[in-house]
């Protein structure tokens, strides 16, 4: 099955650059043509990049790595907090905070910070402070859970990084290549390619084209974690075929003969047992106490 069609970048506006104006000529290849003063970019190296992107992703997910989608524009966060909550991965929808990659370990702090709140709200605490300390506390939340809501679980640096508008995230993309992170981004014609392992020409503004990369991008972490759970599945049966040939090559001593009890009714105790039984329980206190 294929990653993608032409068909579905075509109805997606995919292939729409920006003004000639305001082109990047490091994008000069990634080009096809010009139109009404509008670039046209070529989506046969589009299908190609995105087709490199996706094993990228699957690769890095099946090695057990997180991936980290980024996109902070208006068109972006909707679709990418939607497209990674799907495949179980982290994002950043509402702002860039500084040292994310870089300054790992500070961000952590907050991330604590952010889910003690959240336990005191659930354990009670809350009930025991005042209107004015619960008041401050739930406002740290909301901006805390605001920009870092997406990246909570994270406990390490990404294996890889997804980003729209290289441009608008260029201190995303500073951060993952100073900390040797591989990025897949979206470039439009206005956006420098170079710095990016895996750029994927396309439109960076339309909301269609956005939804269609990201998607692209999250269905690759599905198929490796579906294809990790088949290995597992496939693995577990082979132990089990295993373990049925062992059980039944080993040898056996001696033939157990196994006796039907589907028809066995049990006998009535006959009278004289019962007597002989009662006579037992009564106990002989002279031979106990003896003589005083």
């Amino acid at each position: 099955m294929a990653v993608v069609t032409m068909k579905n970048l075509l109805e997606s506006g995919v292939h729409f650059g920006h003004q000639v104006k305001r082109w990047d000529p490091r994008m000069k290849k990634y080009i096809f043509s010009e139109r009404n003063g509008i670039h046209i970019i070529d989506l046969q190296k589009t299908i190609l990049s995105i087709k490199e992107a996706y094993e990228a992703v699957r690769k890095t997910a099946e090695a057990g790595k997180s991936v980290l989608f980024v996109g902070t524009k208006k068109q972006a966060q909707q679709t990418i907090a939607k497209e990674a909550e799907r495949c179980g991965m982290f994002f950043v929808n509402n702002r860039w905070l500084g040292g994310m990659l870089t300054n790992f370990s500070t961000i952590k702090k907050s991330l604590l910070r952010l889910k003690k709140i959240e336990k005191m709200e659930i354990d009670g605490t809350f009930e025991s402070l005042t209107k004015k300390e619960v008041a401050s506390l739930q406002k740290e939340k909301t901006k805390l859970e605001k920009n870092l809501g997406g990246i909570k679980e994270m406990r390490e640096l990404p294996g890889i990084i997804f980003v729209i508008d290289t441009r608008k995230e260029a201190i995303a993309v500073a951060e993952a290549r100073r900390m040797g992170i591989p990025i897949v981004a979206v470039v439009d014609t206005n956006c420098n390619p170079e710095g990016i392992d895996f750029p994927i020409p396309g439109n960076d503004d339309a909301i269609r084209a956005i939804s269609l990369f990201t998607q692209i991008i999250a269905n690759a972490v599905v198929e490796a974690n579906h294809d990790a759970g088949l290995k597992i599945i496939e693995n577990l049966q082979d132990e089990d075929e295993e373990y049925a040939e062992s059980f039944n090559s080993a040898p056996l001593d001696k033939e157990i003969e196994i006796e039907d009890y589907s028809n066995y009714t049990p006998d009535e105790p006959k009278e004289e047992d019962l007597s002989a039984s009662e006579d037992d329980s009564l106990i002989d206190e002279d031979k106990v106490y003896g003589d005083n």
